[in-house]
């Protein structure tokens, strides 16, 4: 990994002072409150044009659901292993795919649901204090442990909302 920019390092800086700082259920809270804004920007989008995409080269509202989704299956299976195993979960790449299935913004947002519902069900029976030896990399943060990782969901979902708000904005 090249060295962090000034950016990723007060991100960096965020994840790891505030996971520390905050108590598990706080933590939830903060992520379960902020995956809403995901939910109000993809019902931003109209219907009818969920599936297209802006510009050439940009990604469509369905292509950033998708995105949103797969990557809370994947963390949240990574913290799940690291909390029922202690096993190192393998590198999470931020993948871009563009071969995504057609689904309405509200479709997208059950499938977040569910993944995370798997989250917040082991979370409850956690401590929030096992097992933070346990670090994997980021591609852009570096290595974070568990808890890290729970809160880079919250910067993740605002991430994207505010990318689907954008095109809201661009298709009126």
């Amino acid at each position: 990994m090249t060295a962090l920019t000034e950016e990723q390092l007060r991100i960096r800086g965020y994840l790891q002072s505030q996971a520390a700082k905050l108590g598990l259920a706080e933590l939830v809270a903060k992520v379960r409150a902020d995956q809403e804004q995901v939910r109000l920007a993809a019902d931003s989008v109209p219907a009818a044009r969920f599936t297209e995409r802006p510009a050439a080269g940009e990604w469509s509202a369905n292509e950033v659901m998708a995105h949103v989704v797969d990557g809370a299956v994947r963390v949240s299976a990574a913290i799940r292993s690291v909390l029922d195993s202690g096993a190192l979960p393998p590198p999470l790449e931020d993948v871009i795919r563009r071969d995504v299935p057609s689904h309405s913004a509200g479709e997208w947002w059950a499938q977040l649901v569910a993944a995370r519902e798997e989250l917040w069900a082991r979370l409850a029976t956690a401590t929030g204090d096992e097992r933070l030896d346990i670090t994997w990399p980021h591609m852009f943060f570096g290595p974070l442990n568990w808890r890290e990782w729970l809160l880079f969901l919250r910067i993740h979902d605002l991430d994207h909302a505010r990318q689907m708000q954008a095109i809201a904005g661009e298709r009126g």
